[in-house]
């Protein structure tokens, strides 16, 4: 029970504006948390690739002008989830110079019946190497579409940025990891995804 005679109270219509006034602040804070959460996604990978953050490998247009004798291995990894796909790389790693261009590719097979979209995401292993390795073409920059039953070649052009030796965090890191993941495309048409 309140302490407050019926008197003491504010008018009812004081009372009233201030609920609506509550509820529409509440209400607010709800949408703008709800549009956060859908932004931080894309957000924070826009700012993985352009940084290089957590791994991720950065899209580049063209290949530096020389390489320098360091040698790197990059091994390559493949793996899917919540597809009917075998996904295997071809290689399993390239030795190369800093700064030179290699080609790896990788092999996708559709065990389903019915065509699928699918998105790849990637990674490179160790993290520190993300922002110098650059990839000028990849499979991952756009979904991709595998007919029933279709085994598709799909290529990867890319180089390891010659500022990677005078980095004091991979100095000594001459064995890279360049992981995909394939997942069903979520904004895939009508008849294309899972």
């Amino acid at each position: 029970m309140s302490s407050q005679s019926p008197s003491e109270r504010p008018p009812l219509d004081t009372r009233r504006r201030r609920n609506r006034t509550v509820a529409l602040i509440c209400g607010g804070v709800f949408v703008l948390m709800v549009g956060a959460a859908f932004a931080a996604v894309p957000a924070y990978r826009a700012f993985c690739q352009v940084t290089g953050y957590g791994g991720t490998i950065r899209r580049a247009t063209a290949a530096p002008s020389h390489a320098i004798g360091q040698k790197i291995t990059v091994s390559f990894d493949a793996n899917v989830r919540g597809l009917p796909w075998t996904f295997t790389p071809e290689q399993v790693s390239q030795t190369m110079k800093i700064g030179e261009t290699k080609l790896a590719y990788f092999k996708v097979t559709n065990n389903a019946d019915h065509a699928i979209t699918a998105r790849a995401l990637y990674n490179i292993a160790p993290q520190q190497a993300g922002q110098y390795f650059h990839k000028l073409q990849c499979f991952c920059f756009s979904d991709q579409t595998v007919g029933p039953h279709q085994t598709v070649e799909m290529p990867v052009l890319y180089f390891v940025d010659p500022k990677y030796v005078n980095d004091i965090n991979t100095r000594g890191l001459y064995d890279l990891t360049l992981s995909y993941t394939f997942f069903p495309a979520t904004d895939a048409k009508p008849g294309f995804g899972v």
